[in-house]
């Protein structure tokens, strides 16, 4: 996503999907800039980016960081931690829905929805590295600044994870 040069000897694309990819780039704003010259007029371009939590943001690029520059030891201890802060509090959203709290359930369905099991998307969690994060409406200004449309939005409500979004690369001026 940063070799500009490679990018364009691709051409364009009617559809351009890159899912949680471009904020693990070390260069994000550029990675953006990139992949926006590879729609064509009238195309679409799908993409999810961490959203921005202000100083919760900053911790998490820290235990990155950190466990990606660690021995294993530090890895797996850094792995039990964070896994045991999550599931600490889905077991008490699941009590305050009178619940099961145990994982076991969810964790046996989770491949289905998500494609890989609890423990390989922990160590994609906490060892994705490089980490960057945006405020939708950094990335609405961004790509409008280029001539797109934001077509649909999903915001991750302020919480852990990706805003989504697709946009529509006007193929003329409409305003």
């Amino acid at each position: 996503m940063l070799d500009r040069q490679y990018l364009e000897s691709l051409g364009l694309f009617d559809v351009v999907y890159s899912w949680g990819v471009l904020h693990h780039t070390g260069a994000m704003w550029k990675a953006l800039e990139n992949v926006s010259a590879r729609v064509a007029d009238d195309g679409r371009l799908f993409i999810a980016i961490y959203n921005d939590q202000k100083e919760i943001s900053r911790v998490w690029k820290a235990v990155k960081r950190l466990y990606n520059a660690s021995a294993l030891p530090v890895r797996v201890l850094l792995l039990l931690i964070c896994g045991a802060y999550f599931e600490m509090g889905s077991a008490i959203k699941r009590l305050a829905r009178i619940q099961n709290p145990l994982p076991f359930r969810r964790w046996a369905d989770y491949k289905k929805g998500r494609g890989m099991s609890v423990w390989h998307d922990l160590v994609d969690w906490v060892g994705g590295y490089p980490f960057e994060v945006a405020k939708p409406e950094e990335v609405f200004n961004f790509y409008y600044s280029k001539g797109f449309i934001l077509t649909k939005l999903k915001t991750c409500a302020g919480s852990l994870g990706c805003n989504e979004f697709v946009f529509l690369k006007l193929g003329r001026v409409l305003f």
